[in-house]
Parts: C-alpha cells; structure tokens; sequence
C-alpha cells in the first residue's frame, strides 16, 4: 500500500534534510531497502542512518527481512533489508452509498482481516449514520481479533464532494443534512463511545476518489493517469495522476453527473439536463419504474442485470452510451492511460455503450494507448482506498516524524 506521491521528499535533497520519516519513505516505497541504500540516496553517513533506523525499529515501524544479494564480486555476507512491519497497527474504514455502506478492519499493507456491509441511509442524517458506524467499528474490532488501542486511523468515503482540509462536505446533492457537518469530529467521538479507545485521525473523502486510489494501486500502480467513474445511485469520477489523488481546488473534481447533457430531466442536485438525472443506476431505477419493473435505486438494477432482465439491459446500455458522450471530453483532457468502470451498472451492457460512443466521439490519439476496464476490487474498493489514504497520510515523512516525536523515539 505505498504511495508514488510525494517519495522525491526530503531525501533527494540532502543528507542534513533526511529524516527518520524520509528513511521509512524509501523503505517503503521500495526505492531504497537496506542500509547502504539508504547512505547512497540520502548522502547520510553509516552512524546516521544507524541512529534514525533506530527511532523506527523502536517504534515498531521498521523491521529486518531477508539477506538480500551479495554486490560485491569478492562475496561476503549478504545485506539485511528492512521492512516496513505493518502488524503493529490497523486501520478502519468504511464507505457510505446512499442507501448500504461497508466498514473493514485493514492492516497497514492493506489486508481486510474483517469487515461489513449492511444497510445505511444517508438520508437519516450524520449524527445516526456516525454512531452507527462506531458500533460496527467496535464489532469488527473484536471480529479482528485486535484491541481498539491498536487502531491508528480511521478512513471515510462518502457520496458528495468533500474539502479534503475540513473533511466537510460541499453542497452533497445526495446527503440532505450533511452539508458542512464536522464528520471527522463526530465520527472520531463515535469510535471512541463504543470502544473506549483514545480518538484517532480521520480522514473523508469523496467515495469515487477512494475507489480509484485502490483500484490504481492494487492492479495499475505504473499507470501516471488515471480515471476511475462509479455510477451507481449517482455518477462521480475519480482521478489519479503519478500516484496522487487530484481534487481540484476544494474537492469537487470528478462530479461529472452534473454536466449538462442536455436533456430536460430534473438532476437532485435542483438542476435540469445533469447527467446523473438521465443515466445513473437512479435515473435507470426510475425509467424501469415507469416501465412497470420496481426499482428504487442503483442496487436494484444492479440485481436486475444480474437475473439478465432485458428492459434492465437495454436502459443500461442506453445509459452507457449517455455516459460515454461524457467520457469523450474527459478522455481528450486527461489522455488516461486506464479508464475503469464501477458501480452498480459497470456490467456488460453499460460498458458496451460507454465503449461504442467514447471510441466513436474521442479522438484516435486519446484512445490509441487507453485500457477501458471494469473494478478489479469490486465493492471493496472504497474500503482498501480509504485505508491507503489514511496509512499514507500517517506515514508521510512529515507526520512520521510528528509521530515519533510524540511516542519518545
């Protein structure tokens, strides 16, 4: 669960600049993984390096692996590597839909050891959805076999846009009530009320922006861009360039189920002719409705296509031909190298329509190099990228140190 973003740091820069944090950074990214290694990159000498390894080791952080292979043409003993040791810590996670959401306990290598999924309106507000989730968190823990001591962060997906500074979300066309609320605080003191453990960080953070951080570093950790879209009950699409998530200036990159596409269905958002109003699995769920099939949401067409029901299957299609309109401009913007679907309708017919419109209306040299995939994850998606977010963001050289500084090492 190494991240590219932010791995030329402090290290590159100078051997008074590399700290114990820079150190674990080129442990765990691979870019450096024994002690002579870490002298070379940094310009640190032997004793240095010894004393900033030892601050890790001391905090559990690092341990020693195997000898790797012997340099020297002369032999001798091979070099120890060093690890990053992900047992001495989870993380918890969960991820909000409209109507389900999923909760996990992670190890810091990104491992689920439990986790569950149930049903979870967020229209019944966040002080409800909050606490429920703190009990959930309190069951998986014992679920897991570890002490709620043992949790060094919690991450969070949601449907809306978020401020990834204040965790808040943004005007949420799908979260009546949750406009501006303090989740991080109140679902910090939910884990706490249920387990009694101390509060930790939490992070929140869009839901297609999560998926896409796990999808990309789970199969397509070498590809620079990348553009994952979830169309479920809504339409949201997250992007990853060289390894970092892109939010835009306050987090609202991505929401392209409010481009206006020109139709003159009313969007949730108050809007007409928004792309979620006329091809989201809602959108679908309702034209099923009015078609004498009952469907109230994405899900439900989802279990709709599953049965092979051939209405489902020709609005999905239909729906995916809309979409891919869209995805036209987003490709020749971007030039991704990976183009995944996700969510409720990422099945056979709505991929073929996405297919046949974006090779129809991108131009060649935006598709020439471009990998159109479905989730690789599936519904744990959301969960595995939440709980990248949260180890990179508590491994971070910076915070690493911030860290150790606070445990006396």
């Amino acid at each position: 669960m190494t991240g590219q973003a932010g791995r030329t740091g402090k290290a590159g820069r100078g051997a008074a600049q590399a700290s114990a944090g820079d150190l674990l950074e080129l442990v765990r990214s691979g870019r450096a993984v024994t002690r002579g290694a870490l002298q070379h990159v940094t310009g640190l000498s032997r004793a240095t390096v010894g004393q900033r390894l030892d601050r890790l080791f001391r905090a559990g952080w690092l341990r020693e692996g195997a000898g790797g292979p012997v340099d020297s043409p002369l032999g001798g003993r091979p070099a120890v590597t060093l690890e990053f040791d992900g047992s001495h810590a989870v993380v918890l996670a969960a991820d909000l839909d409209t109507r389900h959401a999923r909760a996990a306990v992670l190890t810091l290598t990104g491992d689920l050891l439990a986790e569950h999924s149930g049903t979870l309106a967020v229209e019944d507000g966040p002080e409800a959805v909050l606490a429920e989730l703190g009990r959930w968190f309190a069951r998986l823990l014992t679920e897991a076999g570890h002490r709620p001591e043992e949790v060094c962060g919690i991450g969070l997906g949601v449907p809306g846009p978020v401020d990834s500074e204040t965790g808040r979300v943004i005007q949420p066309p799908m979260m009546t009530g949750w406009d501006g609320y303090d989740i991080r605080g109140r679902l910090s003191r939910a884990f706490t009320e249920h387990t009694g453990a101390p509060a930790v960080p939490v992070l929140v953070d869009n839901d297609a922006n999560l998926m896409a951080y796990g999808e990309q570093r789970a199969g397509h950790p070498d590809c620079g861009a990348f553009v994952l879209v979830k169309v479920s009950t809504g339409i949201g699409a997250g992007v990853v360039v060289d390894g970092a998530l892109y939010r835009g200036i306050d987090g609202g990159a991505g929401d392209i189920g409010h481009i206006r596409v020109g139709a003159d269905a009313l969007c949730r958002c108050g809007s007409y002719g928004c792309l979620a109003a006329v091809a989201s699995g809602g959108a679908v769920a309702r034209r099923l409705t009015e078609a004498g099939v009952p469907a109230e949401s994405g899900s439900d067409v989802r279990e709709l296509l599953a049965t092979g029901d051939p209405r489902a299957a020709a609005l999905a299609r239909e729906a995916g031909r809309q979409v891919g309109d869209v995805l036209a401009t987003v490709v020749t913007l971007l030039n991704p190298g990976v183009l995944m679907i996700a969510g409720d309708l990422a099945g056979t017919p709505f991929v073929t329509g996405v297919r046949e419109l974006l090779y129809q209306r991108a131009l060649p040299r935006s598709t020439a190099h471009l990998d159109v995939v479905t989730a690789r994850l599936g519904e744990r998606a959301g969960v595995i990228g939440a709980g990248a977010l949260v180890v990179e963001h508590l491994y971070a050289p910076e915070r690493a140190e911030e860290r150790l500084a606070a445990l006396g090492v």
